[in-house]
């Protein structure tokens, strides 16, 4: 478990992360989600010691990291999968870390096959492709067997036989009950991967709730119809309480009405239907919606279309 208490860091006049309050629960994979600049990073760095909080505490499995007598059997971290020593073989490398907490080379030959590292492990990671390089650091977070693992953006790089292994090896490790927090900036993995999000902006947790939750924060359910006559429809539904829209291609887009009841509507008035979807929102949707205020680096571009649409 990873626990957050008015978790705060300063670096000068600048507030990176602002008195937040989480918690990461084992047996589920917690998504970590936020605009660049959101201060993810920093917290994940605070979490396993590698930046001092300016207020505040976190702990994982009950005590800061830094109080661990063996940090790698405790957590397992993906942080930066480059920050390693180019002229070592991955198994070298691997050997080089188990040394260091007495872990025996039979789960290094284990972690390599987990991670389908066994072609490259005897060559140096110096010329390993930046996939590979993923693999190998998640071989190495992997390594102690813990109970915790944070892993930050672990399928970049990797194809998509890579990204769904990804997939089911952080679902396979929840459900053995053990605490997974993932960061990708890649809303559709997430979507099929997370139990629960945490959705950071601008240094503060602007949403921390189930998957499905943060979904339905997107907006109101909409349902798309198609009619022989859509404006005969659109008078049909009017009442205060639906809003009824025409898209590009002809179609009504209907909120405050179910599918049914759309149905229902057009056969008291006789109206014939050829589409009836409901349309569900995205876990993109729902993302862009709670960070369109907090995003601290915006294109150029997205300005231009914002302001087109004004």
């Amino acid at each position: 478990m990873i626990e957050a208490q008015g978790l705060t860091k300063r670096y000068g006049p600048k507030t990176a992360v602002d008195s937040v309050d989480f918690m990461v629960r084992p047996g589920m994979v917690t998504g970590f989600l936020g605009p660049n600049g959101a201060g993810k990073s920093t917290t994940m760095r605070m979490i396993v010691g590698l930046d001092r909080p300016s207020a505040g505490t976190v702990t994982v499995n009950g005590s800061h990291y830094a109080e661990h007598a063996a940090p790698l059997r405790e957590v397992g971290v993906l942080l930066d999968a480059k920050a390693v020593h180019t002229g070592r073989t991955a198994e070298n490398h691997l050997r080089a870390m188990a040394a260091t907490h007495g872990i025996g080379r039979s789960r290094v030959r284990e972690v390599i096959g987990m991670t389908g590292l066994d072609p490259v492990a005897r060559k140096r990671v110096g010329g390993f492709s930046l996939g590979m390089g993923q693999r190998l650091g998640i071989a190495a977070a992997l390594l102690g067997d813990p109970a915790t693992l944070i892993l930050d953006e672990p399928v970049n790089g990797l194809d998509p036989e890579g990204v769904r292994w990804v997939r089911t090896l952080v679902r396979a490790l929840a459900a053995e009950g053990r605490t997974v927090l993932l960061s990708s900036h890649l809303m559709s993995e997430m979507s099929q991967t997370a139990d629960h999000i945490i959705v950071l902006g601008r240094g503060k947790v602007v949403a921390d709730a189930p998957v499905a939750d943060i979904i339905a924060m997107a907006g109101a359910a909409t349902v798309r119809v198609r009619s022989t006559d859509p404006e005969a429809l659109s008078a049909a539904l009017s009442s205060p309480a639906v809003t009824v829209t025409r898209a590009e291609d002809g179609a009504l887009l209907v909120t405050g009405s179910s599918a049914p009841d759309i149905g229902e509507t057009a056969a008291r008035h006789s109206l014939v239907l050829h589409e009836l979807t409901p349309v569900s929102g995205s876990l993109e949707d729902a993302y862009l919606s709670l960070t369109q205020d907090e995003v601290e680096y915006r294109s150029a571009g997205q300005n231009i279309a914002e302001g087109a649409n004004r």
